[in-house]
C-alpha cells in the first residue's frame, strides 16, 4: 500500500494529496490580503481625520488668537509717532531759547520695569517745576518692537518734552533700527538757555569696536556748529568712559576732544544702575550717574547763569 500510494502520489495528475495542504495556504493568503486592505483603509481614514483636525485647530488659532502671529518681534514698521527727538528738540529750543535757568529731570535704564517707569513719570508730572526730561538710554531690555511701543506709550504721558538716547540694550536684534525710526539719529544735540546739550552714542561694544563710537568727527563738528547760540556745554551719554560698553582704547582721547567744547559744565550718563557723582578723570570734570527705574530714583539738575545744582529724587 505504501508503495502504491506513493506511486499514485507521484504520478497522479489529479493532485488530491497536495491539494489539501494548499487550500489553507490560499485561505491564509486571501485572509492576509483582506487584512492588509482593511489596514490601509484605516490609515487613510485616520490621516484624513488628523489633517482635518489640524486645519480646524489652525483656523481657531488664527481667528481666536489673532495677535499671536501679529508681527515679528524685531519688526521695525511702527504706527503712531516716529522721529520723536526731532519734534521734542524743536519744542525745547522754541520754549527755552532765552531762559536764564533750566530745570531738567534725568532718568535712565527703564528696561522692562514698566510699573516703576509709570510711577517715575507720575512723580515728575506732579512736580510742575520740570522744563524737560532726558532719558539716558536703555529704553528696552531686548530691543523688541513691543518693548519700544510700551515704553513710548509710558513716556508720552509726560507733561513736558523729553528726548531719549540709545542704550546698549536698545541695540539688540534690530533695536538700533527701531530707535532710529522712533527717535532719530544716534548722535544729536540741541540748545536751550544758551547751553548746548551734546547727546552721544557711546555703546562701542555693540559694534565690536568696529565703528567710530564715540564719533570724534561729530564732536569736532559740534564744537563750532551754531557757535553764536551757546556758550556752555553739557555732555550726555549712556555708557561712561571706562565702563564695559565704552571704547576704553580712546577714553583719554575722548577727554582731550571734549575739552574743546565751550565751557564744558558736566557730563551725565546711565548704564551702571546707580546714582553717583564721579570725578572719572580726576581733573574736576564731574560725571553724574543716573540710576535705573527699578531703584526708584532719578536726578534733577538746575542750570543757572552762575552755575548749577543737582539733587537726587526718590519716588
Amino acid at each position: 500500500m505504501s508503495r502504491w500510494h506513493g506511486s499514485i502520489a507521484r504520478n497522479s495528475s489529479v493532485g488530491l494529496i497536495p491539494f489539501e495542504p494548499l487550500l489553507p495556504t490560499k485561505r491564509n493568503n486571501i485572509s492576509i490580503t483582506i487584512m492588509k486592505t482593511e489596514s490601509n483603509n484605516d490609515i487613510n481614514k485616520r490621516s484624513k481625520q488628523t489633517i482635518l483636525l489640524l486645519c480646524m485647530a489652525m483656523i481657531c488659532l488664527l481667528t481666536a488668537c489673532n495677535d499671536v502671529f501679529d508681527v515679528h518681534p524685531y519688526d521695525v514698521n511702527y504706527k503712531g509717532e516716529t522721529h520723536h527727538n526731532k519734534q521734542a528738540i524743536a519744542e525745547i529750543e522754541q520754549r527755552f531759547a532765552s531762559r536764564d535757568s533750566l530745570r531738567i529731570a534725568f532718568i535712565s535704564d527703564t528696561h522692562g520695569w514698566y510699573t516703576n517707569t509709570k510711577a517715575e513719570i507720575d512723580d515728575i508730572n506732579k512736580r510742575n517745576d520740570i522744563d524737560f526730561v532726558v532719558h539716558c538710554g536703555d529704553l528696552t531690555d531686548t530691543g523688541t518692537k513691543k518693548e519700544y511701543e510700551r515704553t513710548r506709550k509710558i513716556l508720552q504721558k509726560l507733561d513736558v518734552p523729553y528726548v531719549a538716547l540709545i542704550g546698549n540694550h536698545d541695540f539688540l536684534g534690530t533695536g538700533d533700527q527701531s530707535y532710529q525710526v522712533l527717535y532719530g539719529s544716534l548722535d544729536f544735540s540741541f540748545i536751550a538757555g544758551r547751553v548746548k546739550f551734546l547727546c552721544l552714542n557711546t555703546n562701542a561694544t555693540e559694534y565690536d569696536y568696529m565703528a567710530a563710537v564715540p564719533n570724534f568727527d561729530y564732536i569736532e563738528q559740534e564744537i563750532t556748529a551754531r557757535a553764536d547760540e551757546f556758550d556752555r556745554t553739557v555732555i550726555i551719554m549712556h555708557a561712561p568712559p571706562y565702563s564695559d560698553q565704552f571704547n576704553n582704547n580712546v577714553a583719554k582721547a575722548f577727554r582731550r576732544y571734549i575739552d574743546f567744547l565751550p565751557h564744558l559744565m558736566f557730563c551725565v550718563y546711565g548704564h551702571n544702575h546707580n546714582s553717583v557723582v564721579n570725578n572719572i578723570y580726576n581733573d574736576g570734570l564731574l560725571f553724574y550717574g543716573i540710576d535705573c527705574s527699578d531703584h526708584r530714583i532719578y536726578r534733577i539738575i538746575t542750570i543757572r547763569k552762575e552755575g548749577y545744582d543737582e539733587e537726587e529724587v526718590p519716588f
